[in-house]
């Protein structure tokens, strides 16, 4: 059961290194009978199961931030011998997303093909950096459901993902002496932070979900001087909810640090909320509870690649995956063999009910 996800989390692949897994997760479809399987022109791997009309995606990514770990495997303790099927699992990706992609992999083996039906798993690239791997893949299907990979439990599903934005905010003055009082850019900078912090209360002010909330962060504070003139430079960053969009959020920071200049950075990314009365929903909850789970629904205040494909896609979408997201990106990640098992059983149940 777990050689799927042991393999693939013994192929090292940070962003922009991916191809080595790629070609792995790529061979190991073909000799788990997958009908087709390929490295797709951005780099990602895919996995093809039947050749049906209806077709369900399952988006994981199989880039990781960077930070090798040993990949090694442990008892629950010390002094307990290591029964098949339970212990953990260390290694980079583990969590965050290699355990979801392997769960996607197994399970769809699991099942197999059916009638009608035609599953489409795919290890995305780059998830860790600009999502390009997502990018690509948006316009190349069309699915009647998308299942995107990042680890929120076995018996948990994902909803929602907020959005983000980042900026740089640069004030500009003339050089003056310093014995003068003027105020000087780093001052007026301080000065705009805290005028963004009050806008940004008082919009939270009745929201009592976090997902409904802006969260805001000051990444970065800069200033120089060239004996002409000052700079102060804040990159700030945002968490969007649903209710406002990329652009809202840099033209309400326009509107708030005046002169300023506000550059927009990377890839703003809006937020998203699935719809929770789908057949694809019903499916996973029937799956969880035939494992013995109590299924729950999340919302999360990270993004993922649910927020480049579910916009265009416009299917019933879920995000789905083993593991405890609080290990993201941390020197201790890793996955407990006995979830994963939970997760690839649950899931498989959840594809035979939504293909039967």
């Amino acid at each position: 059961m777990s050689d799927t996800l042991i393999g693939l989390v013994s192929q090292y692949s940070p962003s922009g290194q991916e191809r080595g897994a790629a070609e792995w997760l790529v061979g190991r479809m073909k000799s788990l009978n997958y009908d087709d399987a390929f490295i797709d022109e951005a780099g990602n791997a895919v996995g093809v199961m039947g050749a049906g009309a209806k077709q369900i995606i399952l988006l994981g990514h199989i880039d990781t931030v960077p930070g090798e770990i040993e990949v090694r495997l442990t008892p629950p303790s010390p002094s307990v011998p290591l029964p098949v099927g339970e212990g953990r699992l260390y290694g980079r990706g583990a969590v965050d997303a290699k355990g979801p992609l392997a769960c996607f992999t197994d399970a769809v083996a699991n099942v197999g093909a059916r009638d009608g039906w035609q599953f489409v798993v795919i290890g995305a690239v780059e998830e860790e950096r600009d999502s390009e791997g997502a990018r690509f893949v948006v316009n190349q299907y069309q699915p009647d459901f998308a299942i995107i990979g990042e680890p929120n439990r076995w018996d948990r599903i994902a909803l929602g993902y907020k959005g983000s934005a980042w900026a740089n905010v640069t004030v500009v003055k003339e050089q003056t002496h310093t014995a003068s009082g003027e105020e000087t850019a780093a001052e007026v900078a301080v000065d705009l932070w805290l005028k963004i912090k009050v806008h940004v209360a008082q919009f939270n002010e009745d929201k009592k979900r976090v997902f409904d909330q802006l969260l805001l962060t000051l990444r970065g504070v800069d200033s120089s001087q060239d004996g002409f003139e000052q700079k102060a430079t804040l990159r700030v960053g945002v968490r969007l909810p649903v209710e406002v969009s990329p652009d809202e959020w840099y033209q309400k920071l326009e509107e708030l640090v005046g002169g300023a200049k506000v550059e927009r950075l990377g890839h703003p990314i809006a937020a998203w909320s699935c719809e929770k009365n789908t057949p694809l929903v019903r499916a996973f909850l029937s799956g969880i509870r035939s494992q013995g789970g109590e299924p729950r629904f999340v919302y999360k205040t990270g993004t993922a690649d649910l927020n480049i494909v579910a916009p265009v896609w416009r299917c019933p979408a879920v995000v789905y995956g083993p593991g405890d997201s609080s290990l993201d990106h941390t020197p201790n990640e890793h996955i407990e063999l006995e979830e994963y098992a939970q997760a690839v059983a649950a899931l498989s149940a959840a594809l035979e009910k939504l293909a039967d």
